[in-house]
C-alpha cells in the first residue's frame, strides 16, 4: 500500500480506481497486456530502437554506447538515438516515430518527459512493436509493456538516510539544518526520489530534529527544471543569500543527483560557507572524486552496465517469444496501468565504501585507492 499511495503519478478519482482495480487483477490472473507482448516472437536480425533524453549526465552517454554493442553482439539491428539539448521532447517524439516507422520490433525508451509520449507510444503498439520504459516510467497511457530501472523510491531513500548519517557524524547533535532540491519536474523520476528521501527525513522534521532553513519543502519549491547544473547553481546562490546571512549554518543538502551535488557544492565555495553534506546520484567520475577528496559526502551506484544488460536480456526473451522476467507487479501505477517492471537494487557510496562498492568497473575502481 506504501509503495502505491507513494508511486503512483496522480490522484485517483472514481473512474481511475475502476481502471487500477481491473489492471491489478489482470496482474494477478495473468492476462495484463503485457502478457501478450512479444508472445510471437521476431526475427533475430530485426531491428531494435532505442530513443533516450539529452546527453545530460555520464550514465546516459554510457547507455547509448552499451545499447549499440550489446545490440549488435545479439545480433540485432540497432537505432540508438538521443534528443537534442534544446527541443528535447520534440525531438524524441519524432525519434520514436522514425522507429515505428522502420519496422522495430522493441522501442526502448528513456524518456525525455513522461507525459509527451502517449500518442508516439500508441503508434508504436498500433504497429505491433513492444514498448520498454528505460530508467523513466512513462505515464499516462496503457500502451507501455515493461518497465526496467533500479529501484527508485529506494534511491531517495538511501539519500535521506546518507544525509542523517552524515550530518550526524559531523555534528552529533542537532537541530541540523538542511535545504532540499529535486529533480526535473518533466521526468517521473524526480518525484519518486523525493518522496522516497521525505519519508526519511519528514519524521525529523517534524520533530524539529532537522529545519529546513529557507522553508522550502514542497516538490515545486525545490525542483530543478531540465536537470540542469545551472538551474541547481542559481537556486542555491539565492537560498544562501536569502537564508544563511551572518553566522546561520548550512548543515546539509539533499540533491537527487552527482551533477547537481557539484553545482550545490560550487555555490557554496563561491559563497565563502562551510562545505555541508551533499548527496547525490550515478556515480559520475568527478563526484567520485569529489567523494574521495572528503567534499560531497555521498552518491549512488546505480551500474548502467547491469540495467543496459537485463534491458538486452528482455528484447532476447521477446524475440523468443517469451514473457521477459519482472520482479514486481504493484508498484509502478503510471496513471493508467501498473506497469511490469524488473527493478535492480541501488548501492549507497560513501568514501568508507566506495573501494568496495566500485572494486568491480574498470573506471571507478582506481579512483577510490
Amino acid at each position: 500500500m506504501r509503495k502505491l499511495l507513494l508511486r503512483s503519478i496522480t490522484a485517483v478519482g472514481a473512474a481511475a480506481l475502476l481502471t487500477l482495480s481491473t489492471a491489478c487483477s489482470n496482474e494477478r490472473e495473468g492476462s495484463s497486456s503485457s502478457d501478450s507482448a512479444g508472445s510471437k516472437g521476431f526475427s533475430k536480425d530485426s531491428l531494435i530502437g532505442v530513443a533516450l533524453p539529452a546527453k545530460t549526465s555520464e550514465n546516459w552517454v554510457l547507455a547509448g554506447d552499451l545499447f549499440t554493442n550489446g545490440l549488435k553482439n545479439a545480433g540485432f539491428k540497432a537505432d540508438v538515438q538521443y534528443a537534442g539539448a534544446s527541443t528535447t521532447v520534440a525531438d524524441q517524439q519524432a525519434q520514436i516515430s522514425s522507429m515505428v516507422t522502420k519496422g522495430a520490433k522493441v522501442i526502448v525508451i528513456g524518456a525525455t518527459d513522461a507525459s509527451q509520449l502517449t500518442t508516439q507510444v500508441k503508434q508504436a503498439k498500433d504497429e505491433g512493436a513492444t514498448v520498454i520504459a528505460y530508467d523513466r516510467l512513462i505515464t499516462n497511457t496503457p500502451d507501455i509493456d515493461y518497465y526496467i530501472a533500479f529501484d527508485n523510491f529506494k534511491v531517495g531513500q538511501l539519500q535521506g538516510q546518507a544525509l542523517i548519517d552524515g550530518m550526524k557524524a559531523k555534528k552529533p547533535k542537532g537541530p541540523w539544518t538542511i535545504e532540499l532540491f529535486s529533480g526535473s519536474p518533466d521526468d517521473n523520476n524526480s518525484k519518486v526520489f523525493f518522496d522516497g528521501a521525505m519519508q526519511v527525513l519528514k519524521p525529523l522534521i517534524d520533530k524539529g530534529d532537522i529545519v529546513v532553513g529557507s522553508g522550502q519543502k514542497d516538490i515545486k519549491q525545490t525542483a530543478t527544471q531540465g536537470w540542469k547544473a545551472e538551474n541547481a547553481q542559481q537556486r542555491m546562490d539565492s537560498l544562501l543569500t536569502s537564508a544563511y546571512s551572518g553566522k546561520k549554518t548550512l548543515d546539509g543538502v539533499l540533491s537527487p543527483n552527482d551533477t547537481l551535488a557539484r553545482a550545490i557544492l560550487t555555490s557554496v565555495k563561491g559563497a565563502g560557507k562551510p562545505v555541508p553534506i551533499v548527496t547525490g546520484q550515478d556515480s559520475e567520475v568527478e563526484s567520485v572524486k569529489s567523494i574521495m577528496a572528503g567534499v560531497q559526502y555521498s552518491t549512488i551506484n546505480k551500474d548502467t552496465r547491469k540495467l543496459v544488460a537485463e534491458t538486452v536480456n528482455m528484447i532476447k526473451s521477446l524475440q523468443k517469444g517469451d514473457k521477459p522476467t519482472v520482479n514486481d507487479t504493484k508498484s509502478y501505477n503510471n496513471g493508467v496501468k501498473v506497469v511490469p517492471a524488473y527493478l535492480l537494487p541501488p548501492v549507497i557510496v560513501t568514501k568508507k565504501n566506495a573501494a568496495e562498492a566500485y572494486a568491480n568497473d574498470p573506471k571507478l575502481a582506481p579512483l577510490t585507492k
